[in-house]
């Protein structure tokens, strides 16, 4: 008689990915002041920046112009995207790190890829519901036009994944840089700051010094922000792009290699314990 294999088997990856990520999403939405940061934050800077630039009816670009709250929604989507995923998870894993949190769960049966598609699955979630508020927002509250061409929201929509992607990404890798949980805001948010003032967020992008410009050409930000910009600005304003083109492949590419350089560089130098744990 053949014995009986008692011995439980795991899910699959992809269920426990899924399951992974309602546990991410709900510990996300008990942390307030987070929640609170990531979804207002870019609403809070689109209405100031809106108001302060547009007083008087003050538009960008020549006549009829385009009002600023139009202008500056693209960035602010893509400056919100940054947030939810390259901000949240550097800072976050790292405290996960500090606290042995992920020791801890590294000694579990769950697969590492579950956890990061558990990471994964919670920025989607958050992303896109940050995008859908700060949208809304913008339509309700300064009367952006939204797109009405399908192939307009097909190209938000590959600008979304491909920049939620790199973010994903350049955060799990980041993550392994700050020496300590608490030392992990102090390292990430400054670099999140002087990327959106010269990555054409704050300001129009084509009033930076060249320099900036090409500074900023190197980080996927600038790419984001100027991908949603050829969405929710009008054909006419392709022409103010310092290249006078949306250069959508070239958006494409740059989103791409940050994402596989940083993917290379994840699995290299990720960290499940502190490094004075050995």
């Amino acid at each position: 008689m053949s014995s009986v294999d008692t011995r439980t088997r795991l899910p699959g990856v992809l269920r426990l990915g899924m399951a992974r990520t309602g546990y991410e999403v709900r510990t996300f939405f008990r942390e307030r002041d987070a929640v609170v940061f990531i979804f207002a934050y870019p609403i809070i800077m689109l209405a100031i920046f809106a108001t302060v630039f547009g007083q008087d009816g003050a538009t960008v670009g020549p006549e009829p112009g385009i009002p600023f709250a139009q202008y500056f929604l693209p960035g602010m989507l893509a400056t919100g995207i940054m947030l939810s995923s390259f901000q949240h998870l550097a800072i976050s894993i790292a405290v996960e790190r500090d606290d042995g949190g992920l020791k801890r769960l590294h000694g579990t049966p769950l697969p590492s890829s579950a956890f990061f598609l558990g990471k994964t699955g919670e920025v989607l979630v958050t992303s896109l519901v940050q995008t859908a508020l700060l949208l809304a927002a913008a339509a309700v509250l300064f009367g952006v036009p939204m797109p009405t061409t399908a192939t307009a929201w097909a190209t938000f929509a590959w600008v979304f994944v491909l920049g939620t992607a790199a973010g994903t990404l350049c955060g799990v890798a980041f993550s392994s840089v700050p020496r300590s949980g608490k030392s992990a805001s102090a390292v990430v948010t400054p670099i999140v700051l002087v990327l959106q003032f010269i990555s054409g967020v704050f300001f129009v992008f084509n009033d930076l010094p060249t320099w900036m410009q090409q500074v900023a050409s190197v980080f996927p930000l600038k790419w984001m922000a100027q991908g949603m910009r050829s969405v929710f600005l009008p054909p006419s304003a392709e022409s103010w792009e310092v290249s006078g083109s949306w250069q959508h492949p070239a958006t494409a590419a740059v989103l791409l290699v940050w994402a596989v350089a940083a993917l290379v560089v994840g699995i290299r130098t990720f960290r499940w314990q502190r490094r004075d744990d050995g």
